[in-house]
């Protein structure tokens, strides 16, 4: 059985701890997919397309820790409370989730246990042995280029909360490359209700949070992932040195 969580560098030096949520697309045998196909089971809906080769790339850049998620988030998904709607969605985008209708309690329990309880025991571990010593906490996501027949702007988006001085200051740093769009909390928002690793992980803690989302056309390939790299680096570091 593959783990819930795999964890790089845990002893990195850098102030930042990273996580990617939405890693991997893997489904046990014994859910048949939750009813989907292999075509579908490769879209979004199942995982961050290029999140996780990304997010490897800026812990070794960084030396910082990094955590990745084993399961797909169709199956739970790893940045939602616990009991929200979309915590174990039925429905994903445009497509329905078969596996996911009427889920016993006991289902719902077993899929908490083994993936997202993991998951986050493993991060707050981290971030509890670093207490009262820096940390910045910062999730690795892509998103799609349209989004229900709606074609989106942005190259790349910071999402945050709390921590207005993180996201705009990585906005600020990536927008320096005019031909780049950057979206301040686009193409989505943070609300409690419906986010699980900036309220709790950061604002909850008392702690700089944000999300780096970049389109996931743009990580198609080990250039694109390279290139973000790139910009992400100098931008991170661009942040840090300047709290």
């Amino acid at each position: 059985m593959r783990p819930a969580v795999t964890t790089l560098n845990p002893e990195g030096a850098s102030p930042f701890v990273l996580l990617c949520e939405h890693a991997s697309n893997h489904i046990p045998d014994s859910y048949a997919g939750l009813g989907l196909g292999p075509a579908d089971l490769a879209r979004h809906i199942a995982w961050d397309i290029g999140a996780a080769a990304l997010a490897r790339l800026l812990s070794e850049r960084l030396d910082a820790p990094l955590f990745l998620s084993g399961y797909s988030r169709l199956l739970i998904d790893c940045n939602r409370p616990l009991g929200a709607p979309t915590s174990i969605p039925l429905r994903s985008e445009d497509t329905d989730i078969p596996g996911n209708l009427d889920l016993p309690a006991e289902e719902v329990a077993a899929r908490q246990k083994r993936y997202f309880r993991p998951f986050h025991d493993a991060v707050a571990a981290c971030l509890d042995a670093r207490r009262g010593g820096p940390a910045i906490v910062i999730g690795v996501h892509s998103f799609t280029p349209v989004y229900q027949g709606v074609r989106r702007p942005w190259h790349a988006g910071l999402l945050y909360a709390g921590a207005a001085a993180l996201g705009r200051g990585l906005i600020e740093a990536l927008a320096a490359d005019r031909a780049l769009v950057i979206g301040d909390n686009e193409p989505y928002r943070i609300e409690p209700e419906h986010d699980y690793t900036v309220p709790v992980h950061g604002d909850a803690r008392g702690l700089p949070a944000a999300l780096v989302e970049v389109r996931q056309d743009l990580l198609a390939d080990d250039a694109g992932v390279e290139a973000w790299a790139a910009r992400l680096v100098p931008a991170l570091r661009a942040v840090q040195a300047s709290r």
